[in-house]
């Protein structure tokens, strides 16, 4: 039986899915603190909103690429990039809620901080999953088949 890196014809260490984890919540946490700093009017609670994420996120974004690296499909498709862009969001977009929630205890000011970046973190992630496509490192790209020996000319007659 082929290992399962090779029938999936190549997938992400776990290093490589830490940096992703890493370079996206860079790119998230500014995300949310922007939005909500302009939602509650509170840069302390923008701040504390988006720090909580920092923490959150980094696991749920690393569970969420072993999830997906275990789905074979079409691995370099703009289409896969997008499909795991929507199903991150309703992950991401949760966690923005809850986090919201408990730290302003006002419900509009949760739902509209984790509804806006909803756009917003769906066209970010689209172009960081695009970028890291074209960064080989920490790819474990499966071997090429070995070449069957050809049969002796003897044998064909």
């Amino acid at each position: 039986m082929a290992p399962l890196s090779a029938a999936l014809g190549g997938v992400d260490s776990h290093g490589r899915a830490l940096a992703k984890a890493v370079t996206w919540r860079a790119v998230g946490t500014l995300d949310t603190f922007v939005w909500s700093w302009l939602i509650t009017g509170h840069p302390g609670a923008a701040g504390a909103i988006a720090t909580l994420e920092t923490f959150t996120k980094i696991f749920l974004f690393y569970l969420h690429e072993r999830a997906w690296r275990l789905l074979p499909w079409a691995p370099d498709a703009h289409l896969r990039s997008l499909i795991k862009a929507v199903s991150w969001r309703a992950v991401g977009s949760l966690d923005t809620f809850i986090l919201s929630l408990l730290v302003t205890g006002n419900a509009r000011h949760a739902a509209s901080i984790a509804v806006v970046e909803v756009l917003t973190k769906i066209i970010l992630y689209y172009l960081h999953e695009r970028a890291w496509r074209r960064v080989p490192w920490g790819r474990l790209e499966a071997r090429p088949p070995e070449p069957r020996p050809e049969p002796a000319a003897a044998a064909r007659d």
